[in-house]
């Protein structure tokens, strides 16, 4: 009995001193990033306010009154009525009125046009002759989203003037005899999931996820690259002289961000858009099942990629710039059919790529976390991983670099 109860006490006084060196380690993370301030700019600023930045520029989700320039060289009144109606479209606005091509597209050059709309000399001439006439549009495709608003705008129109020409040649006495001429079978476009068609509703979930790996990556690589160059790691040196010491430095530094980011991406992807009136289906314990192996992931692979940032300033060349490739693999931006196997496999070594997936699904589709199972397995698979090599990495920064 006597011999039971000196376990229990060993036991019990192991367990304090494990959860006393944890919290250690875990208070010494925070404060050291707390002295860093680029380890706070990328921790906490970002994450607070970067988001707000992307909504509110993006917050009115479609282009509107794009402006162009009209040359009507034509100058009937078939060719005005056709500008007059693309100027009452929602998407174009005709701005101005040239005499020439060339005036249309110095306009374009100086960014005062987004588009170019060319009545020829014969429109009206071949309308009347029952011909088939063009109208020539020109478009900036720099920016896609002015492209799609003046293309469709003049498809519209375009469509829309066959119709009258269609059904005033028919000879049809009812109006639904003109319904069957111009639309013999009803098309009915349903959009799904992305239901107001908005840049924003599209892009911006993915963004809000990836933020969170990325400033994991600059946020702790900075504050590790400070401690390289000042040995910052000598406290921790005698943790590993103690019994699982090495484990209460993982859990010290896991738990530490953990703790940290887990309110940043609630507030990041659930409240932020929220404010902004953006489209979500999301409920709270999806959002948990999936932020937990998420961050963990994020943090590991930081800690991990922390050994090669050796000077803080490092890791701003060599984090920052993955953050455009790094969306497009994701199979967002671009359809991940279409992305090389070669990039998939490179894709798949991030967490960004499941995390952003598995977000999507429950944010904007109405899955639940029974529908992502395979981006949870994926996660969680990525979470082991790396907390091996971040386990590697920290032994080494304590064993190398912990020398006072």
């Amino acid at each position: 009995m006597a011999g039971q109860q000196q376990e229990m006490r060993k036991t019990l006084d192991y367990i304090i001193r494990f959860a006393e060196d944890t919290a250690q380690v875990w208070v010494q993370e925070i404060k050291h990033a707390c002295k860093d301030e680029g380890a706070i700019l990328f921790l906490i600023v970002v994450p607070l306010l970067y988001p707000l930045l992307y909504s509110w520029i993006y917050n009115n989700e479609v282009v509107r009154d794009v402006p162009v320039a009209v040359v009507d060289l034509s100058h009937s009144h078939e060719s005005r009525d056709f500008i007059r109606r693309c100027d009452a479209t929602p998407d174009m606005c005709v701005a101005y009125h040239c005499n020439s091509l060339e005036e249309a597209k110095s306009l374009v050059g100086q960014g005062k046009a987004m588009g170019v709309i060319l009545m020829p000399e014969d429109y009206a001439l071949k309308m009347g002759r029952m011909e088939q006439t063009h109208v020539s549009v020109y478009c900036n495709t720099a920016l896609m989203l002015t492209y799609k608003a003046i293309f469709q705008g003049c498809n519209a129109v375009a469509a829309d003037t066959g119709a009258k020409i269609q059904t005033r040649l028919a000879g049809n006495t009812t109006s639904r005899e003109d319904e069957l001429t111009t639309r013999p079978i009803d098309v009915e476009e349903i959009a799904m999931f992305n239901t107001t068609g908005g840049y924003g509703n599209f892009i911006l979930p993915a963004v809000l996820i990836l933020i969170a790996q990325q400033v994991l990556l600059l946020g702790i690589g900075i504050n590790y690259g400070r401690r390289y160059e000042r040995h910052g790691f000598a406290s921790l040196r005698p943790l590993l002289n103690r019994p699982s010491g090495l484990t209460c430095v993982m859990t010290g530094r896991t738990l530490g961000y953990l703790t940290l980011m887990l309110p940043l991406l609630s507030w990041m992807a659930l409240a932020v858009p929220s404010l902004f009136g953006f489209v979500q289906t999301i409920h709270m314990r999806d959002f948990i099942t999936l932020a937990v192996p998420y961050l963990l992931a994020c943090i590991f692979i930081a800690i991990t990629f922390s050994y090669a940032v050796r000077q803080r300033e490092n890791v701003m060349l060599l984090v920052v710039f993955t953050s455009v490739p790094l969306l497009f693999m994701s199979g967002i931006s671009w359809p991940q059919s279409n992305v090389p196997l070669i990039w998939k496999w490179v894709s798949w070594l991030f967490p960004s790529t499941f995390g952003i997936q598995g977000f999507v699904k429950l944010n904007s589709m109405g899955a639940v976390a029974a529908d992502i199972t395979s981006e949870l397995r994926s996660l969680w698979m990525q979470c082991l991983f790396y907390a091996a090599t971040a386990t590697i990495v920290t032994w080494r920064q304590i064993m190398t670099w912990g020398k006072a």
